[in-house]
């Protein structure tokens, strides 16, 4: 039987599922969003880092927003640390939002208090391109 059943895996065609969003699957390249705020959570996973940003809008309310960002590999590449977003941080985001609407966005460069500016994308995932990409 266990013969059988390795000869049928050997046979079967293997489907290559891609894990990795495209950019218009998830955000809305016709939303773009300029996000000032804190940081409150800077998450280094793969395949992608999400920095977690509270934003207090003029009216006084408060929004907890998500923000996409490339790999920790590349972003550490391009000149981010663990230092550089710490919680407390304050920030300038910008990106594109969500296609739902919902508080999370593809971030695309983010400003520091000490004027840095850092690319934060991923490339190739079709994100607008405007020029001033790395």
């Amino acid at each position: 039987m266990l013969g059988a059943a390795v000869a049928v895996a050997a046979l079967t065609p293997m489907v290559v599922v891609k894990a990795h969003h495209a950019f218009a699957l998830e955000f809305d390249s016709t939303k773009p969003v300029k996000l000032r705020g804190k940081i409150t959570k800077m998450e280094w996973v793969n395949p992608h880092a999400w920095m977690h940003l509270r934003v207090a809008k003029e009216d006084g309310a408060v929004e907890d927003w998500m923000v996409e960002a490339g790999p920790p590999g590349a972003l550490v590449r391009r000149g981010w640390n663990r230092q550089s977003v710490r919680p407390g941080t304050e920030v300038l985001v910008e990106g594109y939002q969500a296609t739902d609407g919902a508080f999370r966005a593809n971030g695309r460069d983010v400003t520091f208090p000490d004027g840095r500016r850092l690319f934060a994308g991923s490339s190739g995932t079709g994100a607008p391109l405007d020029g001033a990409d790395p």
